[in-house]
């Protein structure tokens, strides 16, 4: 069946157009996940009703971790429908549930209205945004990639983490926005609702062009479709490469990116407003300089990149938060920007390297799995292991359980086979 399923590259006439169908679709689907983690504390109250505001927040938490670990089996199932009736009308499948997912969210009815019905309606809105993140990635990283010329995917990889950054972007842009121009008790009544409501909109708006994308996998007319569990069953050696691929990059991402300001604001001098600032100077850095890495891997390889990316931070992450911990505002500043740009070596190609590693017709299902669990388990939970080696009284460890994922991903890319100048596997 494999040799029989094709995929192609759009060549240079609408490269453009299939990285704006894949980028639009992931920027809102993160878009949506970073709101619902920013706003959680302006709904909590209305949604989980308690005397303690930290009991009604953590409610509203619990409904995000939920949410979370259905990554992987949106990764499979989405993933596997992907490898059966083809990357476009899954992509347009999962941003209408994303869409569909906001709009629940947005309008959830309070508690003092709906009972418990209020947090039985916001659980449903969150399980469907978070098997559709996992379905994304699925569907999305092997449209980006198979819509690349041979030579240029890994550029086109590259824009799987921008759009991503943007996502991030425009949430805590218009989540701050909203907060300087309400007042709390307009926020907590009406005003987090704003966003959500939005994201039902971009949904449509991606939808659209998306329709216009060329789809990128040919299958046989009358031939046989992948199983949902063909890709861990025929190829199990794939599989685990691909979890131990991201283990390092998933747990440095979640690392810099999400919960650096936290452990700094937690054990350093420098303020929230100044750490926000450092954190939104640096994801607008990482989102410009993730195409020029993508491209650098097309042409010295991608095995060059990630080895240098996993070596630097095993051996650097451990002072690098010390730094973050006791620098000023621009020695934490700089320190930050160079672990953005070490982190490209990673996340640019990470699509990829993926994509790369497992054949044509079972690729999504194939990654969307191993990926989506990797994530699930150790970068998801990034900042709770940081929290609790601080509960324990030894935040410096959290450094050293950094370094020792980046130090499994690293023995991984060091027997890596080289695959920039390989044709995708079929």
């Amino acid at each position: 069946m494999a040799s029989r399923i094709q995929t192609q590259g759009t060549g240079t006439g609408r490269g453009g157009r299939q990285i704006a169908a894949a980028g639009v679709g992931n920027a809102v689907e993160w878009y949506d996940w970073y709101t619902y983690s920013f706003l959680a504390i302006n709904f909590s109250g209305q949604i989980f009703p308690s005397q303690n505001p930290t009991a009604s927040l953590l409610g509203a938490f619990a409904v995000f971790a939920v949410s979370f670990l259905l990554r992987p089996i949106g990764g499979l199932l989405v993933g596997n429908l992907a490898d059966r009736i083809g990357r476009k009308n899954t992509l347009a499948l999962t941003i209408g549930a994303m869409g569909v997912g906001s709009l629940i969210v947005g309008l959830t009815p309070t508690f003092a209205y709906a009972g418990v019905w209020a947090p039985i309606v916001l659980v449903v809105g969150r399980l469907i945004s978070g098997l559709s993140v996992g379905g994304e990635f699925a569907a999305n990283s092997v449209f980006l990639v198979e819509s690349a010329p041979p030579r240029r995917r890994g550029f086109f990889s590259s824009f799987q983490y921008v759009s991503t950054t943007l996502g991030q972007l425009v949430a805590s842009g218009l989540a701050a926005l909203l907060v300087l121009l309400l007042s709390d008790a307009e926020m907590n009544s009406w005003g987090w609702r704003v966003p959500f409501l939005l994201g039902a909109v971009l949904s449509v708006v991606g939808l659209w062009i998306r329709r216009g994308a060329q789809e990128t996998l040919q299958l046989p007319a009358g031939g046989p479709r992948a199983g949902l569990f063909d890709a861990l069953r025929r190829y199990p050696r794939q599989s685990l490469l691909i979890m131990g691929i991201t283990v390092g990059g998933t747990i440095t991402y979640y690392t810099w990116t999400t919960y650096l300001p936290t452990y700094a604001k937690a054990n350093g001098p420098l303020s929230q407003g100044e750490l926000l600032l450092i954190s939104t100077i640096a994801l607008v850095f990482f989102m410009l300089i993730q195409p020029v890495i993508g491209a650098l891997s097309d042409r010295v390889g991608r095995k060059p990149l990630l080895i240098t990316f996993a070596a630097l931070f095993v051996v650097g992450i451990v002072p690098a938060l010390h730094v973050v911990s006791t620098a000023g505002f621009w020695a934490v500043l700089g320190i930050v920007l160079l672990g953005m740009l070490v982190l490209s070596g990673y996340t640019s190609i990470a699509a990829a390297v993926n994509a790369e590693t497992i054949p044509t017709h079972v690729r999504a299902a194939g990654i969307g799995f191993p990926y989506s669990l990797t994530v699930a388990l150790f970068g998801g939970t990034a900042p709770f292991m940081g929290t609790l080696f601080a509960g324990w009284g030894n935040p410096g460890l959290f450094g050293w359980y950094v370094a020792v994922l980046a130090a499994i991903s690293l023995v991984v890319y060091l027997f890596l086979k080289e695959t920039a100048r390989e044709p995708l596997p079929q």
